[in-house]
């Protein structure tokens, strides 16, 4: 027989354990990871513990019953998956035994702590708002329906939500509780061993119909808020394991499809874990075909592998996961001890799987999206960059959200007669609009820089380049509009800026495609020096409407490298000039897109009071990389609030 693991002595403290039980073995806790599988590591961890105390024959295990067993995992099945998913940290599992007292029964008391304590519990019905205007869900509906009581307690560093079930005694037929000696033990290892393999000692498995009509809502609603925002669709086959099991199937088979290809055994789940490869090979021998007509409703089907030795026997059914009326895949179960499912089960599973199938499909959309941004991405980021003889250079670069395609942009690479170009630049927007001009900035570029003309007239031809091609794009779309209306009025007004549309049908989608097509960039180019020009490296750049650069000299002192101009593709007629100056070894050259300048902090932004510059003044002595990383994390410490826009960082230092 197991002994019950005390409690550790650690900076966690049980908020409900009292500071010495009657008998310590009455407690056991346990730490499990902030993942998945803590779920069903407690349930198993619960079933022993009662397991445990049932052998040792402590008092209050004598009305120890199977409703008070299968309470017990249901409620620490929901309070370790609400702590795993809205906190995320390891999971502290305590449960102890009260006895009786005054007039209170015997006890089993339930604990399960995370370590993200601003994290309050979810527990308001889906869509209300707290006064504070956060929105909850409905995961502790079902444990406030199985626990006598539940409380919250919050401690620093520490958030502790604890249920209380009454030990009331046995029902009438349960096992008797023998007097002593031998025959005592024995029906405690009976009972021990019933609690840890409830489903062998049954001969039917029915359902709880109570549990079924009052925890169903509460189940579909704690299943949506967790299908909901996964973006990986084995991570929702998993999880729609668990939750069937143990509550509604003592085991669970999850295939996948994708069109033209086979379909994927993707998830088996089981309430015993011994089993799970031996399921695994049963379904996988014998997986389900199922018509098309069958439409997400519940099919019967065979047990799997129930012509084999200890195959067993049940009721097993299975439903397709369709979604848009496209087949995503199918859902197999299975209760043992039944002739048939409950009507009223096979209800719930239906509504439960048509969650799963929308979670599935959200999740591969969601793939194939960042797919297309990744592919985008490479295609709109040089490969590499140039490395240029004599100077050190570093850069970050932190697309907004999620990592897609956006419109700031970087390159540096080889230009004429022995120079070096390089840029930083964003597109007014942000995302695919965005990015559709970066497509074009950058092999531009390259183009002129590669014809040897200088900076500024780079610039000048850039930016008409930009002018023509939003003008052109006007054009596009006003014809695409007017054909769509059947010859409707869309026109294009001051076709001169790109920026206008006339009205008429249709003119909305005009709109949206003729936005002017502004652009902030930093241009320029190195130059080697010879020994005998005291080396270092010329350095010619300008600036069209971009967060100035700054140089940082060995003496700690900071100054702009360029003067503000106009932005690119905003009028035609200007002229762009540039500035030359020297970084001699040991100089360093800081360039910055407006993520950096404008990171904000409330109604304060990074770069007031020239707080880029006072940054980069505490630079001094650092390497290239070495400045890159202070000041991006003297950015991210500005606020506590992730950047709202695309970052990008340039750091170029002579050797």
């Amino acid at each position: 027989m197991r002994s019950i693991p005390r409690q550790r002595e650690s900076t966690h403290r049980s908020t409900h354990l009292p500071d010495s039980l009657p008998d310590p073995r009455a407690a056991a806790c346990t730490s499990l990871p902030g993942n998945p599988l803590a779920a069903a590591a407690a349930r198993r961890f619960v079933r022993a513990a009662l397991a445990d105390w049932t052998g040792l024959g402590l008092p209050p295990a004598d009305g120890f019953t199977d409703r008070l067993a299968d309470d017990a995992v249901v409620l620490v099945n929901e309070l370790v998956t609400n702590a795993v998913v809205h906190a995320g940290t390891n999971v502290e599992l305590v449960c102890h035994l009260e006895e009786a007292r005054d007039d209170d029964p015997a006890a089993l008391v339930l604990e399960v702590s995370d370590h993200h304590p601003a994290r309050v519990v979810r527990n308001e019905p889906a869509g209300s708002l707290t006064p504070g205007g956060h929105e909850f869900g409905r995961g502790l509906h079902l444990v406030a329906a199985l626990a006598d009581c539940w409380g919250v307690t919050y401690r620093p560093g520490l958030k502790t939500v604890w249920a209380r079930l009454s030990i009331e005694g046995r029902p009438p037929g349960a096992l008797p509780v023998p007097a002593e000696g031998a025959d005592q033990a024995l029906q405690r290892g009976l009972r021990a061993a019933e609690i840890l393999a409830p489903v062998p000692g049954r001969t039917a498995r029915e359902y709880d119909s109570d549990w079924i009509n009052r925890g169903a809502l509460s189940f579909l609603a704690e299943a949506s808020d967790l299908l909901t925002g996964q973006f990986d669709e084995d991570m929702v086959a998993a999880l729609a394991g668990q939750l069937l099991v143990p509550r509604l199937a003592d085991w669970c088979a999850v295939w996948l499809e994708e069109e033209g290809a086979a379909p994927r055994l993707a998830r088996v789940w089981h309430q015993r874990e011994s089993c799970m490869e031996e399921l695994r090979r049963r379904v996988e021998k014998e997986p389900p075909r199922l018509l098309e007509t069958a439409r997400g409703g519940p099919v019967p089907v065979p047990w799997p592998g129930g012509d084999e030795p200890g195959g067993g026997d049940g009721a097993a059914v299975a439903y397709r996961l369709i979604a848009g009326g496209r087949g995503l895949g199918t859902l197999m179960l299975g209760r043992s001890g039944l002739m048939r499912m409950p009507d009223e089960v096979t209800g719930l599973i239906e509504d439960f799987v048509r969650r799963v199938a929308l979670a599935v499909a959200a999740a591969r959309q969601y793939t194939r999206q960042a797919t297309i941004s990744r592919v985008l991405q490479r295609a709109l980021l040089p490969g590499q960059m140039a490395d240029i003889p004599g100077v050190a250079k570093a850069l970050v670069y932190e697309p907004r959200g999620q990592g897609v395609a956006g419109g700031d942009f970087y390159d540096v690479f080889p230009g004429a007669s022995g120079s070096w170009s390089f840029t930083l630049g964003d597109v007014q927007g942000n995302g695919p609009e965005a990015a559709v001009v970066t497509g074009l900035v950058r092999p531009w570029l390259r183009l002129l820089a590669r014809e040897g003309r200088g900076v500024g007239v780079v610039l000048d031809r850039l930016n008409r380049l930009l002018l023509d091609d939003a003008v052109e794009a006007a054009e596009a779309t006003a014809r695409m509009a007017a054909a769509g209306a059947g010859g409707g009025a869309a026109g294009v007004a001051g076709a001169g800026s790109g920026a206008g549309v006339g009205t008429g049908t249709g003119t909305g989608a005009v709109l949206e495609a003729t936005q002017p097509r502004f652009l902030s960039i930093l241009y320029g180019e190195l130059v080697p020096l010879a020994e005998e020009e005291g080396g270092g490296v010329r350095c010619t750049l300008a600036c069209a409407g971009h967060p100035l650069p700054l140089v940082l000299r060995p003496d700690g002192s900071v100054q702009p490298a360029a003067a503000s101009q106009m932005l690119l593709g905003v009028v035609e007629d200007v002229t762009y000039e540039s500035q030359s100056f020297v970084l001699r070894t040991g100089d360093t050259l800081l360039c910055v897109t407006d993520g950096v300048t404008e990171r904000r902090s409330g109604r304060r932004m990074f770069d007031d009071a020239d707080g880029l510059a006072s940054a980069l003044g505490r630079c001094v002595g650092l390497s290239a990389q070495g400045v890159a990383e202070r000041i991006m994390r003297e950015v991210h410490d500005f606020s506590p609030v992730p950047p709202d826009d695309d970052v990008a960082l340039l750091v170029l230092q002579a050797l």
